[in-house]
């Protein structure tokens, strides 16, 4: 090697020496302050689930089992039996109950209405912050479902509602969802989109969300027969009902603070649209037991929950006005609950 060789690879050192030593003290204060917020979490979760409060114990529990991500969380110092106890301790107890429409009296012609009669709210709570919809003319809300399922993805709301020409609209049913990986294009059970049988075994019992040829909003446990032979014209599959028949249903804590999307119906027949954003400093989310008291606050006769996490939305004249749990905005859904524009 020449001199002129062993001059320049010199320089070149002396060039790049400070610029490694940043990079290099970088990457150590970097990856130490990774480690104690690790180290941090790993002590937090300790300390609520082998601590001293069962009720914060449970909610968490209750919590990460709704989020598909999250889910090994709860099992990091509770073992499966421990855990499946606390889910089981706080199960609705909703299976023998069926909505009377008799509580329900609908005036079509006072339920005329036009963009202008459907109301948006703010709720607030300690731990989460929503929006209500009020939708006064119950034939206006209606099931989307996609034209097909098992496709590539599934449909975000804001899609949904910009293809029908729809005026609103929020998240509907469950959907196959395996690690939380899943497409959002394959329904969980019954989906009925205005008349139209689309999914699910007629034969199978549901707990089923949707409404009636006369309007009404019908919250309880029965077969695809009994739904078509009662008159069905929209239905999806999800759940727990939050309140039948008037009276509230004992979810326990069940579900914990999460993304929450719900529908109800008062007494004079208008929709209750109501999604809880989560999973947020702002917002951490919503209990059943939360869905429940807004819903009685706004008057509902009948309420259930629909599904929630990521996929928790609500789009008014085609805007988003909600605030999704995930970094990619609205997800692709294969069932949202749609209003009609006037």
């Amino acid at each position: 090697m020449g001199i002129e060789e062993r001059k320049a690879k010199r320089e070149a050192r002396r060039k790049n020496g400070p610029v490694k030593r940043f990079f290099k003290g970088f990457f150590a204060v970097f990856f130490t302050l990774l480690a104690a917020v690790l180290i941090f979490a790993v002590g937090a979760i300790y300390i609520v689930e082998r601590g001293p409060s069962p009720e914060l114990r449970d909610i968490f529990v209750l919590s990460v089992q709704q989020s598909s991500a999250a889910k090994p969380l709860a099992r990091l110092f509770l073992s499966e039996e421990q855990v499946q106890k606390i889910l089981d301790d706080n199960t609705a107890k909703d299976d023998d109950l069926t909505t009377d429409t008799g509580l329900v009296n609908i005036d079509p012609e006072q339920n005329k209405t036009t963009e202008e009669d459907i109301v948006v709210e703010d709720v607030y709570g300690p731990t989460y912050r929503g929006k209500m919809m009020i939708v006064k003319d119950p034939s206006r809300v209606y099931v989307y479902t996609l034209p097909t399922y098992g496709g590539s993805y599934g449909v975000r709301v804001k899609e949904m509602v910009a293809s029908e020409g729809a005026v609103a609209g929020i998240n509907g049913g469950g959907f196959y969802d395996a690690g939380g990986m899943g497409n959002g294009t394959i329904p969980l059970g019954i989906v009925m989109s205005r008349g139209q049988w689309r999914n699910g075994n007629k034969a199978s019992r549901f707990k089923l969300i949707g409404f009636d040829s006369e309007n009404h909003l019908i919250v309880g446990n029965m077969t695809g027969y009994e739904a078509i032979n009662m008159g069905m014209r929209d239905a999806i599959e999800w759940g727990p009902a939050l309140i039948v028949n008037g009276e509230p249903v004992d979810v326990g804590n069940s579900g914990g603070l999460n993304p929450r999307s719900a529908i109800g119906q008062r007494a004079d027949g208008a929709v209750l649209l109501l999604v809880i954003d989560g999973r947020q400093p702002s917002s951490m989310g919503a209990t059943y037991l939360d869905l429940i008291g807004i819903m009685q606050n706004y008057g509902a006769v009948n309420a259930a929950n629909l599904d929630g996490g990521n996929s928790s939305s609500m789009v008014y004249n085609g805007e988003i006005i909600t605030h999704p749990s995930s970094l990619n905005g609205e997800r692709g859904i294969p069932t949202a609950i749609l209003v009609e524009a006037r």
